[in-house]
């Protein structure tokens, strides 16, 4: 009579181990972010600051679905602790840095530990829960977002100014150490592993192929124009990785992404689906903050807040998914999610000048509610598709999606933000031409509030003009998205018992 406590008191502390381990991983960009002054400061290296962001994100999404395999073969739970412990180690020696170039390569270190935990969590997640429950399981692991989002600019502000900035690094140790004791204490995994032989041939190929891809998106109309020889380049080696990674992948026994993965329309849909998705979300989270600051006129914090509001409804929609899917289907609550985020996105296509900041707070808030209907029923969906020993390869694959998505989102969106402004800049009046600044100098100028009044009017115009037609990418973006799940088979075939 005892059994069912016991298994849902050690459900729920594998929960919150998993939520705090989410966290490491979640929390650690924005709280880099807000040291970065006093980084620079102490370690120089300015030009380079930017790749403690790009190394991260690289590693981290090349990685994901080697893990997923991995996962698959081992078991969730060592990989999921050896993760960890990379993290740590990467953490470790991120505040023992001694200059841009070692916090560089120490940060990559910390984003081959987040990797498998990004693989892992949402794997653990769909092994210890019904498909019933998975949908407010997603709700609370989605929580863990906004609740990073709100602290790791506080917490990193505070560290940075009253401690060191080598703290942000320091206060993972702890927290991932409670993790890994709660993962040793209560996951338990029954599963019988029969003998396996890694691919590593494959594994390498793919992370040669991700790395090169990744670098050319996240490079291209930054370090190079886009149109340019170094772009057709990056094309060129990508084309030929792609193809020798996909016959590495054909002859193998045991591929990391079985080709079974793409023959599934609906695995296919959903992840081409997680990547439009992916891409929506950078509008928002790179540009938003800097608009309401110079656009709008609002400090720092409240730029933040207004931001993290679409943390409050993803979460909540996430948990309340499960209702609808249950009654209309994983693919059309998707599509359910996917309409309100255009909705959101082109409302903020009717903000009049500056902008009231309630209104910017409603389109976060609508944004929040729809992705919430997206990730959590195609992930959920997949899962469901499929047995514990293919969970890990399509969950891997549903988190390389999104953040593949987010890569792009975050090339195309610079592209056409930059390429607006600078058309901006060039069409101005001819009285103004004199007094404007260069491109790269805009939020420098706006932010200094030191310019002649008539400049600033411009520039805050321009600007209003520049994150008006990031949004109206977003729009085209959701669209595409809406066609491939109209495409997407209705039905999702279950191979588990809803209950």
């Amino acid at each position: 009579m005892q059994e069912k406590p016991v298994k849902e008191m050690r459900r729920n502390w594998v929960l919150f181990a998993l939520m705090i381990t989410m966290m490491l991983a979640a929390m650690d960009n924005t709280i880099v972010a807000t040291a970065i002054p006093q980084i620079v400061g102490d370690l120089g290296g300015f030009s380079l600051f930017s790749w403690l962001f790009s190394i991260y994100l690289l590693i981290q999404t090349i990685t994901i679905p080697v893990y997923g395999k991995l996962a698959d073969i081992y078991g969730r739970k060592p990989i999921l602790i050896i993760g960890i412990i990379i993290f740590l180690i990467g953490s470790a020696a991120c505040a023992g840095a001694w200059n841009m170039h070692s916090l560089i390569f120490f940060r990559g270190l910390q984003a081959v530990g987040a990797g498998a935990i990004m693989a892992t969590v949402n794997t653990v997640a769909g092994d210890i829960y019904t498909i019933k429950e998975r949908a407010k399981i997603q709700g609370w692991l989605s929580s863990v977002w906004g609740i990073s989002a709100i602290m790791g600019p506080a917490v990193g502000g505070a560290l940075a100014d009253y401690a060191s900035w080598r703290w942000i690094f320091l206060i993972n140790i702890p927290i991932g150490l409670g993790a890994i004791a709660l993962i040793v204490l209560f996951l338990h995994e029954n599963k019988s592993h029969k003998g396996h032989k890694i691919d590593w041939a494959g594994a390498v190929a793919m992370l040669v192929t991700g790395t090169v891809i990744m670098f050319g998106l996240l490079q291209g109309g930054q370090s190079w124009p886009w149109f340019s020889l170094n772009t057709l380049g990056i094309i060129a080696l990508s084309v030929v990785l792609i193809m020798i990674t996909i016959r590495i992948e054909r002859k193998s026994a045991e591929p990391i992404l079985p080709r079974w993965v793409w023959k599934k329309r609906v695995i296919l849909g959903a992840n081409l689906a997680t990547i439009g998705m992916g891409i929506m979300t950078m509008g928002p989270n790179m540009f938003l903050p800097v608009f309401a600051q110079s656009v709008t006129g609002v400090g720092a914090i409240a730029a933040g807040f207004i931001l993290a509001s679409m943390s409050i409804t993803w979460p909540l929609s996430s948990a309340l998914s499960g209702n609808l899917y249950l009654r209309i289907g994983f693919r059309n609550t998707a599509i359910c999610g996917i309409i309100i985020v255009i909705i959101g996105a082109a409302s903020f296509l009717f903000l009049p000048f500056p902008g009231p900041v309630w209104y910017l707070v409603a389109v976060q808030m609508t944004l929040g509610a729809g992705f919430g209907l997206i990730t959590t029923p195609l992930l959920v969906g997949i899962q469901s598709t499929v047995e514990w020993g293919q969970r890990g390869v399509v969950t891997g694959t549903s988190m390389f999606s999104r953040y593949f998505g987010q890569s792009i989102g975050a090339a195309v969106f610079a592209a056409v933000f930059n390429s607006s402004l600078t058309d901006s800049m060039e069409n101005a009046p001819a009285r103004l031409q004199s007094e404007l600044p260069s491109v790269n100098k805009v939020v420098e100028v706006l932010q200094s509030h030191k310019s002649v009044s008539d400049v600033s009017l411009y520039l805050r115009e321009s600007f209003f003009a520049a994150t008006h037609n990031v949004y109206l990418g977003m729009v085209i973006a959701g669209l595409v998205t809406l066609v491939i799940l109209l495409l997407t088979p209705a039905k999702f075939p279950s191979i588990e018992e809803v209950r």
